[in-house]
């Protein structure tokens, strides 16, 4: 159970690193720590996300941990705005277990709190933005329509409360927090990797592209055909490719 600056509880998880030779098809070391952040509504103790967590630690240690709001995390969610307190959290703990490079892997919401973290707070050596919005308030498909009536609609938070267990915060931004697509031009110098799918249903192919144009190098854009959405879509083939990405710039 790791406690952010503003004092609120997170719920994680430490893998260790596989070394070689242990099944884990590694080219990682105990210098590497991968900090894993989850979309809205996930949790690192879905079956999906333990198995990103189990493919990555092949090439470092991973620190998963459910967002404010979310799971067993106390707190409710502010949907990538006090979530960079939950990131920043997350990366001094793995620094605290040993780990001297540190790259943050966020996915939707977290790509996008992974992103203003790595700008507002330094300190990380690469990230990855996986399936993350460029913008705020994006409502051009249906899956986003439905997120913003969980999100504004007090029956939509009680749904997502009973059936998510996510808890999120009543009332609008104030102020509106940097967006992702300007985040990007922050991260220089640390290594950006912006990941999205031409099968998502949530955020078009556009969103990548303003994120990827909105950054400075050292940076590079993967379009995955027929990949989905965020976590549950991405296959362990993708997830090793990124974690061989991830080792090749922290090398």
């Amino acid at each position: 159970m790791l406690r952010t600056d503003d004092g609120v509880r997170i719920d994680a998880a430490h893998t260790p690193p596989v070394h070689p030779g242990d099944g884990g098809g590694g080219e990682g070391g105990a210098g590497v720590g991968i900090v894993v952040a989850h979309g809205f509504t996930g949790s690192w103790r879905e079956r999906t996300a333990r198995r990103i967590v189990h493919v990555l630690s092949g090439y470092g240690g991973v620190v998963a941990f459910d967002f404010r709001g979310h799971g067993r995390s106390s707190g409710e969610s502010t949907v990538g705005d006090l979530e960079i307190l939950d990131v920043a959290a997350a990366v001094r703990h793995a620094r605290v277990v040993g780990y001297d490079r540190i790259a943050v892997v966020g996915f939707s919401m977290g790509a996008a709190v992974a992103l203003r973290h790595a700008a507002l707070h330094r300190g990380v050596d690469a990230v990855v933005a996986v399936s993350g919005p460029a913008r705020w308030y994006y409502r051009g498909t249906k899956p986003m329509r439905q997120v913003h009536w969980a999100i504004e609609q007090p029956v939509g938070r009680l749904v997502a409360r009973m059936a998510k267990r996510t808890r999120i915060a009543r009332g609008r931004w104030d102020p509106i927090p940097m967006p992702p697509h300007e985040a990007a031009g922050l991260v220089s110098p640390a290594p950006l990797l912006v990941v999205h799918g031409d099968s998502d249903t949530f955020f078009p192919l556009e969103h990548a592209h303003q994120l990827y144009d909105g950054a400075r190098e050292p940076k590079e854009l993967w379009i995955e055909p027929g990949y989905g959405h965020a976590e549950s879509a991405a296959t362990p083939e993708l997830i090793h490719r990124i974690g061989k990405w991830i080792t090749t710039n922290l090398s």
